[in-house]
């Protein structure tokens, strides 16, 4: 997981999937005994013994627990939108996914971004599962973030696949290096937008998405 994050900060920017850079420039790949040996060293740092009882598993256990928060890495997030449907009888209104919770990770401070999402786009030929709106969120909250560039992740990978009349996609998130350290400013929400298409060149569209996702 480690290897994979460094690789993925220095990938090129254009990559909307996330993909490593060059072998030849990643860092070596550690062990799962390496990640556990680091975990010990900040237990040290921190002031504690990572030999007493209650902390004996914990290495392994923040070992574990990181390959869930950043399982996005091992995810394209392309391939998640390959499926998709035509018989849709003419329908070529907005699909709106609303309030999808997600979980992230600032890449500044590793403390939680916790959120939702709402995602929308104007299909021109085709539509896609609506659990796989909820999938590319997730996979690109998976990763460490900072919200400007999940909410481009997100609606560019969308424009990209699906190629529809317009894509649209709003972000509410709570940063917890805001809440817990530093200003210590709870109850602080961020809100980020990327909008696409139609989204962005007609008003009455970006509109009437704003307005539907106001009524959660």
């Amino acid at each position: 997981m480690i290897a994979d994050t460094l690789a993925d900060a220095i990938s090129d920017d254009r990559s909307l999937t996330g993909n490593l850079a060059d072998a030849s420039l990643r860092p070596a790949y550690p062990s799962r005994a390496d990640a556990e040996e680091a975990v010990r060293t900040l237990l040290l740092w921190a002031g504690d013994n990572p030999d007493r009882e209650g902390l004996l598993g914990t290495p392994d256990r923040v070992v574990r627990s990181y390959e869930e928060f950043f399982a996005g890495y091992k995810v394209d997030p392309v391939d998640l939108l390959q499926r998709t449907f035509e018989e849709t009888d003419g329908y070529d209104e907005m699909v709106v996914l609303k309030d999808i919770r997600f979980e992230s990770y600032c890449e500044h401070h590793m403390v939680p971004i916790i959120g939702k999402a709402h995602v929308a786009y104007l299909p021109r030929h085709r539509v896609v599962g609506i659990s796989k709106l909820a999938r590319v969120v997730d996979v690109y909250a998976k990763r460490l973030q900072i919200q400007e560039k999940m909410t481009s992740q997100i609606a560019n990978t969308l424009e990209e696949v699906l190629q529809p009349l317009g894509v649209a996609v709003v972000l509410e998130g709570e940063h917890q290096c805001m809440t817990t350290r530093g200003i210590h400013k709870p109850g602080v929400s961020m809100v980020s937008s990327r909008m696409l298409g139609a989204f962005r060149t007609d008003p009455a569209t970006r509109r009437e998405f704003l307005d539907l996702i106001r009524s959660s």
